[in-house]
């Protein structure tokens, strides 16, 4: 891994229908989207077919950035357990491939990475998607907002491991920027 002042972390937003998915680099106190998509998954037939595939483009996405830290968007709780378990699943395949490639993961509840992009826990997928267009100076955003749920959950990892690197505490969005001016440009 290389050190905290310099890494490429994956975020992931799992899904079995389409899987998101976001590369940002760090250099310093310096962001810089390298990669953002989805997979699509609903045309292949068995839910095995979807976890293989998951797997096998995750750690494709590992090796071709060298990924050295991964973060996952946590399932959160649903009334329909099936759909909970199928989540669940793709998300620990996901993890498989990060673990098979010996990356740290970590995981983090959607309401944690609203929070740390928009400073919202409540934010919507759209409001995510426009602070990470104007913080990573995003032409043009993709068609499917799970590429920036993906890419939300890595900036989240940085946000979160800067804090506590740093041991600086925001309570919100503005005495962020105010502390840290460098950030958006």
């Amino acid at each position: 891994m290389k050190n905290k002042t310099d890494r490429i972390i994956l975020g992931i937003d799992p899904g079995t229908t389409i899987m998101g998915y976001g590369l940002i680099h760090i250099k310093g106190n310096q962001m810089e989207m390298l990669s953002m998509g989805v997979l699509h998954l609903s045309k292949l037939g068995s839910h095995a077919d979807k976890l293989k595939r998951i797997f096998e483009r995750t750690l494709a996405l590992i090796d071709e950035y060298n990924a050295d830290e991964m973060a996952l968007e946590a399932p959160f709780f649903g009334k329909n357990v099936q759909s909970m378990l199928k989540l669940g699943r793709a998300q620990g395949v996901a993890m498989a491939s990060g673990l098979y490639r010996n990356i740290p993961i970590y995981e983090y509840a959607p309401k944690k990475i609203k929070m740390s992009i928009t400073g919202k826990g409540t934010a919507s997928k759209e409001q995510v998607a426009a602070m990470l267009k104007s913080l990573l100076k995003i032409k043009e955003m993709p068609k499917h907002l799970d590429a920036s749920d993906g890419l939300a959950a890595a900036v989240c990892h940085y946000f979160q491991n800067d804090k506590v690197s740093q041991g600086k505490s925001y309570s919100n969005w503005s005495s962020f920027l105010k502390n840290n001016p460098g950030r958006l440009k």
